[in-house]
This record gives C-alpha cells, structure tokens and sequence, in this order.
C-alpha cells in the first residue's frame, strides 16, 4: 500500500512533519505543545505568498522597553557573569529583552490572522535563539554569558518553502488524538526521560528544556519557580507526559512501556514508524516484545548519536559518571 498521509504523533519542533511535507507527504502534525502548534502553523500553514517583511522591519525597529522579561530573564555584565537583580544567571543580555518586551505585545496587535502570528511568533523565538545564554535548551544558564548572547537580536522571515498542501495542525494528548487519526503511516518519536537513576527526573522533562518558547507563545506572565525561572507549570513536580514517567505500576510494569503498549495498540494506521532511545526508561528487548505482541512484521534500524555536551558540565557529571557511553538511536518500521 502506498504512503499518502504520514500522521507525525510528536511534532515538536516540526522538523520531521517539514521534511515530510517538502517530500511530498500530506502530514497531520500534533503535539500538545503550544509552541509547536505555532511552529506548525508557520511552517505547514503559511505561504511564501504572505507579504510580512514590512512588519518584520517594524518588529526590529522597536525602541526597547523594560518590563516582564527584562524583570525575570534580562541581566547586565559583571565582569563577564550573567547575573539579575537576584543573583540569579540570566537568559538573555537586557538590551535583548527589552526589544522582546516591545515586540511581543506588538505581535498580537499587527496580526490578522492565527497563521500571520505565528509566522511572527516563529521569526521571534528563532531571533532569540540566536541570542541566549545556554548550550541549547532552558533548563538551566551558562554562569558566564556566551559570545553570541552579546550580538542583538533580529527578527527574519521564516523560510516557508513547503509547496504541497492539505497539511493538518492540531494540538491534543496523543490519546485523545489516535481515535481520529487514520493515516497510512505513523510516526511516532515520544519524550523518552530517562533511564539513569541517579538523574532528578526534572532534567530530562521535555517541557523544562523549552519552557520559555511557550511563554514567549502565550505572553501570560506566569509564576516562575527554580534558579532557571521555569513556568510553575514545569516544575520538577510536574510530569509533562506519561512517557516521560520513572515509576512503576502495580503490575511493576514501568508506566512508560505500558504507555508505549497502549500507542501501537491503538494506532489505527497500517505501518508505523518509532523512534525511541537507548538512554529511555523502556529497554530496546520490551518495546520488541510489545511489538512482537501486537504486529505483524517489524525491522529494526539502529543510529549512534555522541553525547550532548551537557553531559560532561560539572553540575551533571555526578549524574552522569558511569553513563557516558554514546546514545542509540533505534526505529522501529512496524506493519500492524
């Protein structure tokens, strides 16, 4: 059977749902994420007809204004530290978040449509990237503040270069999803956690690492918590998803695995395919006997992957010592 419409289950950043769309695939993309809905709206939904540069050059050309960000995520040098008013290390340079606490509002103001803000929104969080004061996600900050976090920000246009259409964008609990989905394929590419005991469970949820996209997305000023000034809402109490959970059952069953279970099982696609790592709470043996369970015939692809380099900073080497071996990468190609 041909493969016609790919349903990506966990779209995150969208990179995956982009390549498969530029292929030729019509792509349902979900994550509950808000900031991936926006990624999604940008790059799936929008045009290259839509004329924002103009709007863009307005964006830019903000005078600065101090207020929520610059508050809780602005610092000024010291020496060559990244501290604010608190004490605590800081996510951008001042200057950078006074230009972001201009532009947000201004976003919502200039928008006439949820894809023209998002394509904006996307312009913004990828400028800011460009700026920050981490080693590529926002679970914690550099003490000392990185070469790029001195360059300004400035805002682009997104490259929208995806010429198919009848791209789908949702935004739901991937369980609450599957009963509506019947794709010829689907990807599927969990949070995964973590399988060292020896790491709090915080540091590997997926919503900590890219907390500050969904208040950039949702401008709602939250209560923050933690040296990082995380949402309250991805807290290290907080579990963001059932994959991502380190307990066990009733059954002694890990939760993850019995939530691994319940997606093949109810997958209403033919084919799927399933990324999952050897770093994960479920071993690579279990997810094959859940596969061997439920499907027909499966392959198996492996990809090694080196180390991010967080793992060798000083704050999680005692995590990290004695699992510093490379990461694999496994796909599961699965005919149901």
């Amino acid at each position: 059977m041909p493969v016609r419409q790919v349903f990506d289950g966990f779209s995150g950043t969208t990179r995956v749902s982009q390549a498969l769309a530029k292929s030729g695939y019509q792509v349902i993309a979900n994550d509950r994420a808000v900031w991936s809905k926006v990624f999604g709206h940008c790059y799936l939904k929008g045009k290259k007809s839509l004329k924002l540069q103009d709007k863009i050059n307005y964006l830019n050309n903000l005078k600065g204004v101090s207020d929520w960000f610059t508050e809780h995520y602005g610092g000024t040098p010291k020496g060559n530290l990244s501290v604010g008013y608190d004490g605590k290390k800081r996510l951008w340079q001042t200057f950078n978040t006074k230009k972001l606490d201009a532009i947000r509002p201004e976003i919502d103001k200039i928008s006439e449509n949820s894809i023209e803000k998002s394509i904006l929104l996307t312009s913004l969080i990828l400028a800011l990237d460009k700026v920050d004061n981490t080693l590529g996600h926002y679970a914690s900050y550099l003490r000392e503040w990185s070469p790029r976090s001195f360059n300004k920000i400035q805002l682009l246009m997104p490259l929208l270069d995806i010429k198919t259409k009848g791209h789908k964008v949702i935004s739901r609990d991937i369980f609450q999803a599957l009963p509506n989905i019947k794709s010829d394929l689907s990807y599927f590419d969990p949070p995964y956690g973590s399988n060292n005991i020896k790491m709090p469970a915080s540091r590997v949820r997926y919503a900590s690492y890219y907390h500050i996209w969904k208040t950039v997305c949702l401008n709602d000023k939250p209560e923050l918590t933690g040296q990082s000034n995380r949402r309250i809402d991805c807290n290290d109490k907080n579990s963001g998803s059932i994959f991502e959970e380190f307990r066990k059952n009733k059954e002694e069953k890990f939760i993850a695995l019995t939530a691994i279970d319940r997606l093949i099982k109810e997958s209403l696609s033919k084919y799927i395919l399933f990324s999952y790592s050897s770093e994960g709470r479920v071993s690579k043996e279990e997810i094959c006997e859940v596969i061997n369970k439920q499907c027909k015939k499966a392959q198996i692809f492996s990809i090694d992957y080196k180390r991010n380099v967080m793992s060798s900073m000083r704050w999680t080497f005692k995590w990290t010592k004695g699992y510093l071996d490379n990461p694999t990468e496994f796909l599961f190609l699965i005919e149901k």
